[in-house]
């Protein structure tokens, strides 16, 4: 009898350290986890907890006692000089006290100061520098041995090829490579444009796109990085070495690399409680995703002193926010139809309020992941939002299943058309086939006229809906030849809204080649492409004339690509279409900068605009740059040769001073565009 609980005890534990293992390798391997991170913290701390109650039970290589995942094979194997290790977790202000009361008393008294910083959710990576260059890009991997990302990394904009004066011989830094929130938006806008898998969130994206074998591709990805840590360091660079964490923070920026500015030295830990608390009600503020805050020691000398265990530092632990889930009722499961026709089933919630808003509705992917949840009308579900992703049904809480519930069944036929619907084999995709479904035939007007499209101003949903519904436009064609005597006739048309809309069509006449290209919504054509595309034919007529092989010969594009633009643009229906566009006179090969007649001033020089420009729209600046060989990305960094600073800006503004990077009015700006010179120069 007294063997059974250890026995139990045994099999618990082993089942918990083979699930922590498979979701680790999930996670920090394959960029794919199953579950929340709250539930696998909740293994972790459960498998802990056992073993601490039963020494005996615990084993060398217990998933508690290492870090991260393995290598893949794709990549070559690094060794870190010096582990990476992980972090502690505290999941409440109570545990979060305890450690600074158990650093304490393992010092013989409190530590003078504390410095807390941002927790990124993103993927941790080594920098090595060696006489101010970047040798080498590592994976965190299992903290000994990483994945030689060097060639991906040295795509990312905000890290720098070169160091500034008083680098020491070999500097590595410890950071995190992760994907904002903008930059993840616009991806999956443009994926969804061209009719391509969207992502789940910006972490596992991030992930996935440094991990890609073509460097090519990680460089569309509009990564970012932050450094948060020394590792190896060999030499001084000829200036005295910082004694306390924040002030290795002000080195590491001054040398050019990019620290986050919201790190804090505290010297009183209520004060380091309070700004947890502060940080958690005002994540929503951010740009970037964050799932906790880290706490350390500021004194590096007490840091030595303090040391590591093998899995993580004393000196240092992250306070994980609370997770953003929540239970609520599904009133119904329905499908929407998107403008390449993809049905996508969406569940109605009762309001709640999770991830600093109130949701209704959140998605439900595909009909493979409805069976997979088996989520139904009726369900109590769980509901995660965090910040801007998308709300997600993770699952349903069966202990309050409602008696006589039945799966749900995906539609045979279109909501809105009630034309068949269609999922083609080998794809999780259900498809209206009717492209003249309304719904179909709004949302590609609806892109159309969008702002990275055609950037027509006040042709929004409403609009575009009342004029299909109106019988006033059947195509993004028919944009250019709406009745206007007819919308002056329709409620909330005066003479100067419609004077307005009359205006904004015109101007949309003379969009670059680009533009219009992703405004088409050729499946596969994002705006990076699309941008591809029209610098290589510089006219729409070239495009159409091209074949696949010479399509396939631009840098960036591949056979899928290449074919899914040539069978578009030889599709009897769009060969109509196009030709329609140039009688109402859009008129691409007008409106595309030839490379050979704009010189290239701007070429090797990364211009980013931020605030508002009186001359200019933002769009237009970009468009500006771009065509004069130069780039805009959307951060500034070391890398960033100037920026153009409109009313209104804001962070990228003070970045720039802080790098010493040129910041110009639009003056100032005009002048670079004509002679590709800075003031001064």
């Amino acid at each position: 009898m007294g063997t059974r609980p250890v026995e139990g005890a045994l099999a618990r534990i082993e089942e918990l350290r083979g699930l922590i293992r498979r979701h680790n390798e999930l996670y920090h391997t394959l960029d794919s986890p199953e579950i929340p991170d709250v539930d696998f913290d909740a293994l972790v701390v459960e498998l802990r907890d056992l073993e601490a109650a039963d020494p005996d039970l615990a084993v060398d290589g217990s998933p508690t006692s290492s870090v991260g995942g393995r290598a893949l094979n794709a990549f070559t194997e690094v060794v870190h000089a010096l582990p990476l290790r992980s972090l502690d977790n505290a999941f409440d202000l109570d545990e979060l006290r305890a450690w600074s009361e158990r650093v304490a008393r393992r010092l013989g008294e409190v530590p003078p100061a504390w410095v807390c910083e941002l927790k990124f959710d993103g993927l941790a990576v080594s920098l090595r520098y060696e006489d101010g260059r970047m040798v080498q890009a590592a994976t965190r991997g299992d903290g000994r041995v990483g994945e030689d990302v060097t060639a991906n990394v040295a795509t990312i904009a905000d890290v720098p090829d070169e160091l500034g004066s008083g680098a020491p011989p070999v500097l590595e830094v410890r950071g995190e490579v992760y994907m904002s929130k903008p930059a993840f938006r616009e991806l999956n806008r443009a994926r969804e444009a061209a009719d391509e898998k969207t992502f789940v969130n910006p972490r596992n994206t991030a992930a996935g796109s440094l991990r890609q074998k073509d460097p090519a591709v990680t460089a569309t990805r509009d990564l970012s990085f932050w450094v948060y840590q020394v590792g190896e360091v060999a030499g001084d660079g000829g200036r005295a070495e910082p004694t306390g964490h924040h002030e290795t923070l002000r080195w590491l920026g001054d040398l050019g690399l990019p620290v986050n500015d919201r790190a804090v030295r505290l010297t009183n830990f209520d004060d380091v409680v309070d700004h947890v608390v502060a940080v958690d009600a005002s994540r929503h503020d951010l740009d970037y995703e964050i799932d906790g805050v880290v706490v350390k020691v500021d004194d590096l000398a007490i840091q030595e002193e303090l040391g590591s265990t093998a899995r993580a530092p004393r000196w240092a632990i992250a306070y994980k926010l609370p997770p953003e889930e929540c239970t609520t009722r599904l009133l119904d499961i329905e499908v929407s139809i998107g403008p390449g026709g993809q049905a996508t089933p969406f569940a109605r919630l009762e309001p709640v309020f999770v991830g600093g808003s109130t949701v209704a509705a959140a998605t439900l992917h595909n009909a493979d992941q409805v069976g997979m949840k088996d989520v139904r009308p009726g369900d109590m579900v769980i509901v995660r939002k965090a910040g801007d992703v998308i709300p997600e049904v993770l699952g349903p809480v069966l202990s309050e299943r409602r008696a006589g519930s039945v799966p749900w069944e995906f539609p045979t036929l279109c909501p809105v058309c009630g034309s068949r619907l269609v999922r083609p084999e080998g794809e999780a995709a259900t498809f209206c086939v009717d492209r003249s479904c309304p719904r179909q035939v709004r949302g590609r007007i609806e892109h159309f006229a969008s702002r990275g499209a055609m950037d027509i101003d006040g042709f929004g949903e409403a609009r575009v809906d009342l004029f299909v519904t109106e019988g006033l436009m059947a195509d993004v064609a028919g944009v250019y030849s709406l009745d206007f005597d007819r919308i002056a006739g329709f409620e909330g048309f005066g003479e100067t809204s419609v004077q307005n809309l009359r205006d904004a069509i015109d101007r949309s006449r003379q969009r670059p080649l680009g533009r219009l290209l992703f405004g088409l919504r050729i499946p596969h054509v994002g705006t990076t492409v699309a941008d591809q595309l029209a610098r290589a034919f510089g006219s729409l007529g070239d495009l159409e004339a091209a074949g696949v092989e010479e399509i396939e010969a631009v840098e960036g594009l591949g056979p899928v690509i290449a074919a899914s633009v040539h069978g578009w643009m030889h599709d009897r229906p769009n060969a109509g279409l196009l030709d329609r566009l140039r009688v109402a006179g859009v008129d691409p090969e007008a409106s595309v900068p030839d490379a050979t007649g704009v010189p290239q001033v701007l070429e090797g020089m990364a211009v980013v605009v931020t605030g508002t420009l009186e001359g200019m729209g933002r769009d237009e600046a970009r468009d500006a740059i771009t065509s004069r060989g130069g780039r805009s990305p959307g951060s500034v960094s070391a890398k960033t040769t100037a920026l153009v600073a409109g009313e209104g800006s804001g962070s990228k503004l003070a970045k720039a001073e802080q790098l010493g990077v040129p910041v110009l009015d639009e003056a100032a700006f005009a002048r670079l565009l004509e002679t590709g010179s800075l003031p001064g120069q």
